[in-house]
């Protein structure tokens, strides 16, 4: 299990490296100078020689490389910078904005397995069926809907019109009543994939011989679905939900910028229309380690549940 896990390790680290060099290569080439951006008041444009000097001291006359190597020095270390609007630490500023992005990922997650378990598993059972061909027009359409367009229309139908819940904020640290719309905009398409292949996975499922073997010795349907047939079909799901809930991490910044909501993703919006380069990086490289944990603790729990991946390790 340890070689299983450090090989997956080594396999992710050059894909950090390859992250922050592209992270680092859009910084370095975007337009605009930050010397200018940082000294620019109400006052108008900022002295020359007070741009030229603090370009010297902070080091942006140096070479790309140079710069390069310096940052990702202090990134090891975990010292991504300061903000160049707020003046605040990166670091603490990505960590303060993650918890509220984690709190609505993890409640969408809940939402999207809520719908989209049994409504795979229904519509395998009843293949063909009116249920069956209602999840798939329902999968579709959440699979389709951009979820920026979800949203507003949730906006306008719950908020504005029924006026049962609030158009946006994060409320009280983030309470529930604030959280239902973006969590049920993020979940819908995340349940939607997670329908379809769920529905797909236990169709394949019960067409095999143990299956039929389960049925001859007279066992009840719904123990042969559940106990039997279930068991095995959530071997690939599994990896969808993981890669869904990385998506909800790492995706959702236009959903956190439609209902004002503090995550990681409104962050980073907020620091690309302000310019706020050690920000954009800091979110960036936070994020791209982010997406390498979370597939790489996929992998572990396949490694357990799948008995095959053991053999193939060696293990």
């Amino acid at each position: 299990m340890l070689a299983f896990i450090l090989k997956r390790i080594i396999l992710l680290l050059p894909v950090l490296l390859l992250v922050s060099i592209i992270s680092f290569t859009l910084f370095y080439l975007s337009p605009g100078d930050p010397a200018e951006i940082l000294l620019t008041g109400p006052q108008g444009p900022p002295d020359p020689a007070a741009v030229q000097e603090f370009r010297e001291r902070a080091g942006f006359n140096d070479p790309a490389y140079v710069q390069y190597l310096r940052w990702l020095t202090k990134a090891v270390h975990g010292d991504l910078g300061y903000s160049y609007t707020s003046g605040e630490r990166v670091s603490d500023a990505v960590l303060d904005s993650f918890v509220p992005t984690l709190k609505l990922s993890l409640v969408s997650l809940i939402i999207s397995l809520l719908i989209s378990i049994p409504l795979g598993i229904l519509s395998a059972v009843r293949k063909g069926s009116v249920i069956d061909g209602l999840g798939m027009m329902l999968a579709l359409l959440g699979v389709s809907v951009p979820s920026f367009w979800l949203a507003y229309l949730l906006i306008i139908l719950l908020a504005l019109q029924l006026d049962l819940l609030p158009v946006a904020g994060y409320g009280q640290n983030g309470d529930l009543q604030h959280m239902i719309l973006p969590a049920v905009t993020l979940g819908a398409s995340a349940a939607a994939v997670t329908s379809r292949m769920m529905r797909s996975s236990m169709l394949e499922a019960l067409q095999q011989d143990y299956i039929t073997a389960a049925r001859a010795r007279g066992l009840p349907e719904r123990s042969v679905v559940l106990r039997h047939a279930l068991r095995n079909a959530l071997l690939p799901v599994i990896t969808v939900i993981g890669l869904n809930f990385t998506y909800l991490l790492n995706g959702s910044a236009v959903v956190e910028t439609v209902f004002a909501w503090p995550g990681i993703g409104n962050l980073m919006t907020d620091s690309i229309y302000e310019r706020d380069y050690p920000m954009i990086l800091g979110c960036m490289l936070f994020l791209a380690m982010l997406f390498l944990a979370l597939n790489l603790m996929v992998d572990i729990c396949y490694y357990y549940i799948n008995p095959r991946t053991r053999h193939e390790s060696g293990d």
